[in-house]
């Protein structure tokens, strides 16, 4: 008699309950609300033409401040996979959003990143194993529309440098969530260390070339060192634990879809601060952008076949 030993089976993930999920998603959220500050801040109190050292004083400091309060270093392979995802998330990521921000008016440099999630929908089913998910993928698209709605008007400039900026910058950090995704975080390292480890590595990336392109901007007076505390801080390090700690529970569509919310709050400071005002075609475009991003939070259930017992 030949005994045949099943191979052990996958743990199944523990489902994250209702009130736990409807907090870690607003706490996922603040993410990219906050870095819906970054036009603002980089065309109001930055130095011009410096995207490169805006990217390395947002990186390198709030990483190493990471690194000193979690006090854990990567071990074994993570040493190479920190690096790959700091480079996509952050060294990558970061001078192309500030470089789109430069050359392209916030709305149309918006509109671009406003495509990630339908990139992230994509990349789950080869990357994560997934079923494409028509829903989110729907949702996505309607984002997106919502956002040009908000956003483009009849004199949106399309500079093609900046326009490259913001679609390479939305590949490459739509790649490193799937791939944040994909990996996991290691068992004992808090959310803060592995902020920190990117953050750190992607500002590394940034280094030398900053030295070797742009050097230290003149200009850097005091709204500027305030513009670049908050974009490392709150921006940075608080912004990246609260994101990566969402993604370790939440699906990874539905968190791509909270990042809807960074040209939403661009587009309210513009409201607030700068006396803007929305037309009614605006006004439908806000609606539609909040309606995908909170029905992509939702999970549909799965269809029942035909004939099947109810």
């Amino acid at each position: 008699m030949t005994t045949t030993t099943s191979p052990p089976a996958l743990p199944v993930p523990t489902p994250t309950p209702p009130a736990s999920r409807a907090g870690l998603t607003l706490a996922t959220a603040f993410a990219p609300a906050v870095w819906g500050t970054t036009y603002v801040v980089t065309t109001e109190l930055l130095p011009p033409d410096a995207p490169l050292f805006a990217a390395l004083m947002r990186a390198l400091p709030a990483g190493l401040l990471g690194l000193l309060i979690a006090r854990t270093l990567p071990r074994g392979a993570w040493w190479w996979k920190a690096a790959a995802l700091g480079a996509l998330n952050v060294g990558a990521f970061f001078p192309l959003l500030f470089m789109a921000a430069e050359r392209l008016p916030g709305g149309v440099a918006a509109t671009l990143g406003a495509s990630q999630p339908i990139l992230v929908a994509l990349l789950a089913v080869p990357l994560l194993s997934e079923r494409l998910s028509p829903w989110r993928l729907a949702w996505g698209a309607v984002g997106v529309v919502g956002v040009g709605l908000v956003v483009l008007g009849p004199g949106a400039a399309f500079d093609p440098i900046g326009i490259v900026a913001g679609l390479a910058g939305a590949a490459a950090m739509g790649t490193g969530v799937v791939l944040t995704k994909r990996w996991g975080r290691p068992e004992g390292v808090s959310a803060v260390g592995f902020a920190g480890w990117q953050l750190t590595a992607g500002g590394l990336v940034l280094l030398a070339p900053t030295l070797l392109f742009e050097g230290i901007p003149v200009g850097i007076d005091g709204r500027a060192v305030a513009g670049y505390v908050w974009l490392g801080t709150a921006g940075g390090l608080i912004a990246y634990t609260l994101w990566f700690r969402g993604l370790r529970a939440l699906p990874v569509t539905a968190s791509a879809l909270l990042g809807l919310l960074s040209p939403l709050v661009a587009t309210a400071l513009g409201v607030l601060l700068a006396g803007e005002s929305l037309d009614p075609l605006q006004l439908l475009g806000f609606a539609l952008a909040l309606a995908a991003l909170a029905a992509g939070q939702i999970t549909p259930a799965p269809r029942t076949p035909k004939g099947s017992p109810s």
